[in-house]
């Protein structure tokens, strides 16, 4: 089968590490390419983001040669989805080839209105604590000074990402088929999960996977299931 590049975009406050074990999974075909965003892992030195176009502008440096000489999917979860479909908006803008297929997990579309309270403008104990009912950071997590020094900024500067809004007049529809992944007892009602299939003009497929927000780490096999079969799908189109 023809290779597929996998970008992987991480949720706040996440490194590329999560994805170091999707490739005992993963098809041969499919080649894993986790995105290290500043301020973590392998870049841990750097300042944080500071804009949504300055994450977007780093994400789109970093894949733009490979995705003119490569067919490529995008997977994004949480924060990861919103930089997915607005770096494949950034992707759309300078004419570049589109991926063969996204995959938003985690996240609402666009235009559906999320939380009433932002995490960004949590006083410190709220955040904390909002953090924890996540359910992605261990109890006993804040409990250690040195750990919050680092981690609690980065996280803010994510969540303040995350709750960008972003005003736009039309629709620039995407031009790939989509894979949304929610899960069963995260917050997410299949009503608006649907609701991705207004922003793409190909096939959208809504996949609701046993756990929380944080699925992604509790349910890896399913995950990786879904990628597996949706490439394995548009590799078969692309042959014929």
């Amino acid at each position: 089968m023809k290779k597929i590049k996998l970008f992987c975009l991480p949720y706040a406050g996440g490194s590329a590490n999560i994805y170091s074990k999707w490739n005992e999974s993963l098809e041969e075909h499919i080649e894993l390419c986790p995105i290290e965003l500043a301020g973590r892992g392998s870049r841990i030195g750097e300042r944080h983001y500071t804009s949504l176009n300055e994450v977007v502008n780093d994400i789109f440096n970093h894949i733009s040669e490979d995705i003119l000489s490569h067919d490529y999917a995008i997977f994004g979860h949480s924060l990861g989805a919103f930089l997915t479909y607005e770096l494949i908006q950034k992707i759309i803008s300078e004419g570049l080839p589109s991926p063969i297929h996204s995959f938003f997990s985690g996240r609402t579309p666009p235009g559906v209105k999320r939380r009433k309270k932002l995490f960004s403008t949590m006083n410190s104990l709220e955040f904390e604590n909002a953090i924890l009912d996540l359910g992605g950071t261990p109890p006993d997590f804040f409990k250690y000074p040195e750990l919050k020094r680092i981690f609690i900024p980065l996280l803010r500067s994510d969540f303040a990402l995350s709750e960008t809004i972003v005003e736009r007049k039309d629709i620039t529809l995407l031009n790939n088929s989509v894979s949304v992944l929610i899960g069963e007892e995260e917050g997410i009602t299949l009503e608006n999960a649907v609701k991705w299939d207004e922003y793409t003009s190909k096939e959208c497929t809504v996949h609701s996977i046993k756990g929380g927000h944080f699925f992604l780490l509790h349910e890896q096999e399913a995950v990786i299931k879904i990628i597996n079969e949706s490439l394995i799908k548009k590799n078969l189109e692309v042959v014929a």
